[in-house]
């Protein structure tokens, strides 16, 4: 039954609040009124499917914390007990739907909030798992096409884990010729090379004690790709034209809008290096298969630019299949901005906003089967040399290991399976 308590009398009042999700996650600062549910209208949005929409409050009063039930399905519990308003203390328990918190007044170590939201449960699930991803040290893999926001989730990695102090430094593999890849990379001695007047330190010398962020990976020259995964297996790299060697200290991040596992089966791309960046994967999903974000998203660039669009012309704009994902979108309001001033924007005006719809990037499948003679062998070679490696680390925990290889658990169990592999 359904009552209010108070878990103790306390006269000040708390300067720091926080909720803090049991089995890791986000946690949530409460300042003033919060209101809490799945809704991302609410002040946090929780994609707990036991949560309603909107579910509870929590306020921040001049004697404490208190948290109320908004008349909710499954209710608050503190400390077991389900209420309809209480107050929360340090070590309180607090279960909202099925998602356990502890309550806390102690600043946590980084900052909580994430400058991504989506109305979309899949990708805000993966949204709130960066912060726990961003602090482990593991290489982290963005897939996603391009246009979709992959620079702006390596931000947040790096800016969620325990490197934000250091710096980030961000090299387009696509942008460079094959010839400046590796001093942009490691550096180069003066003299080195014709033009090289000075000693230059490279990006992994630049990002030392942050993160270096890798994007379009999979345009990196093959010849240079062996260099690479020796920086990245050995922790050290020799600029052009040195016999030294120097240790390095940064977190690989990767991007790129290709698909990787074809270009290993081509031969365009190492597999062992394939397998060294891709540990853990975040895969960003492109505008058309997040609707749901797309007025947000819209009226974030209208407002920025001052654009004001009609109800008819939002409806034309939603039939288009956005190829160019968010950038394409940025750049239809601000051709809007720059072509109709002042103007509340038609659907007559969008055909010169938008590009005619064309094809959206061909989407593979990975599939041994297609391989080339041997290069199916080798591939399988190497990811069940890397799954032993990562489960020997483990102790044979299989939950981690496949945390680590980026896969799902049950992924890994058809893998150990397959190959035969004895756990310890």
């Amino acid at each position: 039954m359904n009552q209010t308590i108070n878990l103790t009398e306390t006269s000040h009042q708390a300067r720091e609040a926080y909720l803090v999700p049991i089995k890791g996650g986000i946690p949530i600062s409460i300042e003033g009124v919060m209101t809490v549910g799945r809704d991302p209208e609410n002040d946090i949005c929780l994609t707990d499917p036991h949560i309603s929409l909107r579910h509870c409050q929590l306020e921040k009063r001049p004697h404490g914390i208190f948290i109320r039930d908004l008349k909710s399905r499954n209710g608050v519990r503190l400390n077991g007990l389900r209420i309809a308003e209480g107050q929360l203390t340090p070590g309180t328990e607090v279960q909202i739907g099925s998602t356990d918190f502890v309550f806390q007044t102690q600043q946590p170590d980084k900052p909580t909030n994430l400058p991504l939201k989506s109305r979309n449960s899949n990708w805000m699930t993966t949204i709130q798992s960066m912060v726990s991803v961003a602090k482990t040290n593991l290489p982290v893999f963005l897939e996603g096409e391009s246009g979709t926001g992959k620079e702006v989730v390596a931000h947040i990695v790096h800016d969620h884990s325990d490197r934000d102090e250091g710096p980030f430094v961000s090299v387009n593999c696509s942008a460079l010729t094959e010839s400046l890849v590796e001093s942009e990379l490691f550096g180069h001695i003066k003299g080195s090379y014709t033009g090289a007047t000075c000693d230059r330190k490279g990006a992994f010398e630049a990002a030392r004690g942050g993160t270096l962020f890798l994007d379009e990976i999979g345009d990196l020259p093959l010849s240079l790709q062996p260099k690479l995964l020796r920086a990245l297996e050995n922790h050290e790299i020799r600029p052009v034209g040195s016999d030294k060697t120097v240790e390095t200290d940064v977190r690989i991040v990767t991007a790129t809008h290709k698909n990787l596992e074809k270009l290993v089966t081509e031969n365009k791309f190492r597999a062992d290096l394939y397998f060294r960046i891709h540990v853990v994967k975040i895969s960003i999903p492109a505008l058309r298969e997040r609707m749901e974000d797309f007025d947000d998203l819209l009226y974030y660039f209208a407002r920025e630019m001052r654009v004001r669009f009609s109800v008819a012309a939002i409806t034309a704009l939603k039939n288009h299949t956005w190829p160019g994902n968010i950038r394409e979108l940025k750049n239809a309001v601000s051709r809007a901005h720059a072509l109709y001033p002042q103007m509340q924007i038609m659907p007559e005006h969008i055909k010169n906003l938008v590009q005619e719809p064309f094809p959206a990037p061909e989407q593979y499948i990975f599939n041994p089967g297609m391989m080339a003679p041997g290069q199916g062998s080798i591939l399988k070679e190497v990811e069940k040399e890397m799954i032993k490696s990562r489960l020997a680390a483990n102790n044979g925990n299989q939950r981690k290991t496949a945390a680590d290889l980026g896969m799902p658990k049950s992924t890994l169990h058809d893998r150990i399976k397959a190959y035969n592999l004895t756990i310890s």
